[in-house]
């Protein structure tokens, strides 16, 4: 259920900004990463929605995945993306990172 708000919620957020004609520093941010935690060694990809305008600041981008996934002991090993949320390329992100959808 709550993964469902999440996805709900970050859809609104990208149709309220195509049907505003906001730019694309308005939409929200969606960044791909790769953590870490262990012992023993697990590994997962994620992806994240970030507040709007987070991807036009790619240097914060680092700290502010690190303080989501770090609730559950997780260290952020590599981000892989961050881009505007497209509606067509979250159905990808979302069959891709399994659980890890918008979980943080």
């Amino acid at each position: 259920m709550r993964l469902l708000l999440k996805v709900l919620m970050l859809a609104l957020a990208v149709g309220l900004v195509q049907m505003s004609g906001a730019g694309a520093a308005d939409a929200a941010c969606v960044v791909e990463y790769k953590a870490r935690k262990g012992p023993p060694l697990q590994l997962h990809y994620g992806v994240i929605a970030l507040p709007d305008g987070a991807c036009a600041r790619k240097a914060q981008l680092p700290a502010l995945v690190q303080k989501r996934i770090g609730r559950d002991g997780w260290t952020l090993l590599v981000i892989l993306s961050a881009r505007q949320a497209d509606p067509g390329r979250l159905r990808e992100l979302r069959r891709r990172a399994g659980k890890y959808f918008l979980r943080y």
